[in-house]
């Protein structure tokens, strides 16, 4: 039975001003620019109707995914049978929460939150600025580059759980660890979370920041459509580098490859699909362990409709 007509149904009925899209074409929302559509996707532009989303599904047996910029994501070609609540261009408030600390909702672009910092002369957000993801999606796989990570700066998180009930998770709390958090695989929708900055000079901080940028222009094939890094760094190596010794520069799969500017990046030449992305990944990951002994993890996350 599909359930997906009868959420829609109860979600307009208790929430008429929550936005509803039947048959969402999820190669809008991902950085890959692949995916089929989604049965159904709501975009709350406040708590409150988030929580009204999270609730309703909840009482009518459907699991949520959460989505934020989808810069982390790819989609089955033939879409997914999910409903979708997506954070990005909805929760988009931030604002200072004290001298050195600044609140933001999940759906704020790390890239506007680094420039809110810098605006009010707050050091610790440069490394962020590049990184293409939400607040939500970044405290989640605890985003970080260039030496720098939301551990260092995250205080405290508030959330929804999978029934819709608030909590908060401080400090320790989050279980940061690399690319990971307690949030992590964990069916609780982020709503947004203080971050604890320092005093630093405004023109340096916009100096840094486009000193990296500047970096991740030279080395990022950031011209085309891709997830970023598409596997995690395996302890003592680099996932690019493992794949570049392995001579996997420029491999194609249909529409999608191995970058020749940056080995550890996967892109979307054009018209690639997600089969061709996963057979991609797949040579790849088997060609480095069969080389090198080293066993690639993805980074990306994959959502199939047999999910």
């Amino acid at each position: 039975m599909d359930r997906f007509p009868k959420l829609k149904t109860e979600l307009a009925r208790r929430c008429p001003t929550l936005v509803l899209r039947e048959e969402e074409p999820m190669h809008a929302h991902t950085s890959f620019r692949i995916g089929g559509p989604a049965a159904l996707m709501a975009l709350p532009r406040s708590a409150q109707e988030a929580a009204a989303a999270v609730e309703t599904a909840a009482e009518l047996g459907v699991e949520p995914f959460f989505l934020g910029n989808g810069s982390n994501l790819l989609v089955d070609d033939n879409g997914v049978r999910r409903f979708m609540i997506k954070t990005f261009d909805g929760l988009g408030t931030v604002r200072l929460d004290g001298e050195t600390a600044l609140y933001a909702e999940s759906g704020v672009l790390l890239s506007r939150l680094a420039v809110f910092a810098m605006e009010h002369a707050l050091s610790g957000l440069e490394f962020a600025h590049g990184i293409p993801g939400t607040l939500g999606g970044a405290v989640t796989m605890n985003a970080g580059a260039y030496g720098g990570e939301m551990a260092q700066v995250v205080l405290e998180t508030s959330y929804l759980d999978c029934a819709g009930n608030p909590g908060i998770v401080r400090g320790k709390e989050h279980g940061f660890s690399y690319r990971n958090s307690i949030f992590s695989g964990a069916e609780r929708f982020i709503l947004g979370a203080r971050l604890e900055l320092k005093p630093g000079e405004r023109a340096q901080i916009r100096a840094d920041m486009a000193r990296l940028s500047q970096q991740r222009r030279s080395k990022q094939p950031l011209e085309y459509p891709s997830a970023g890094s598409t596997f995690k760094r395996p302890e003592g190596h680099y996932a690019g580098a493992l794949i570049e010794q392995c001579g996997l520069k420029g491999l194609f799969v249909g529409g999608a490859q191995v970058s020749e500017k940056h080995a550890g990046f996967l892109i979307n030449r054009g018209g690639a699909t997600c089969a061709d992305m996963l057979r991609l990944m797949d040579k790849v990951r088997e060609t480095v362990l069969r080389q090198t002994g080293v066993e690639l993890e993805p980074e990306v996350r994959i959502l199939l409709e047999k999910e």
